[in-house]
């Protein structure tokens, strides 16, 4: 009996393995839009819970929208890498470090995503969200 439950173990270990590390995993773990309230809906979350979303704006346009965010929210931009079809920002508050790229996917459509880390292996995917919809009030507002 103690073979067969080592045995059964040893098959569940490596089921959830499979699965965990399988590239469908990600599928489960975002997070429906109606799943999420308020002016949140549509910003989804990676495997690596960074939050994002397409934007139908250009990429200026969304670059200025999220500084005007980040602004507002009282967040410190520190790093600025702009190549070809993507921005990279680097920002901090007193105790997050914040990721933002911003990618062009059209002349009018860009993705924006988000990672906001407290140490080396918290996600704050809250604040990241707040980023986002911030920068899409300020896009709604240019209208």
């Amino acid at each position: 009996m103690t073979k067969l439950v080592k045995y059964s173990f040893k098959l569940s270990i490596a089921f959830f393995l499979m699965v965990g590390f399988s590239g469908c995993a990600e599928v489960g773990l975002t997070v429906p839009t109606a799943a999420v309230s308020g002016g949140a809906a549509g910003v989804n979350y990676s495997f690596t819970n960074n939050a994002y979303k397409t934007m139908s704006y250009s990429v200026n346009d969304v670059e200025v929208a999220l500084g005007k965010a980040l602004k507002k929210m009282d967040i410190q931009e520190t790093k600025f890498k702009k190549k070809e079809d993507k921005i990279s920002i680097s920002a901090v508050t007193a105790n997050l470090d914040i990721s933002i790229d911003l990618e062009k996917i059209t002349p009018t459509v860009t993705k924006i995503e988000v990672s906001a880390k407290k140490g080396l292996f918290l996600k704050d995917k809250s604040t990241a969200t707040e980023i986002i919809v911030q920068t899409e009030k300020n896009l709604d507002e240019k209208k």
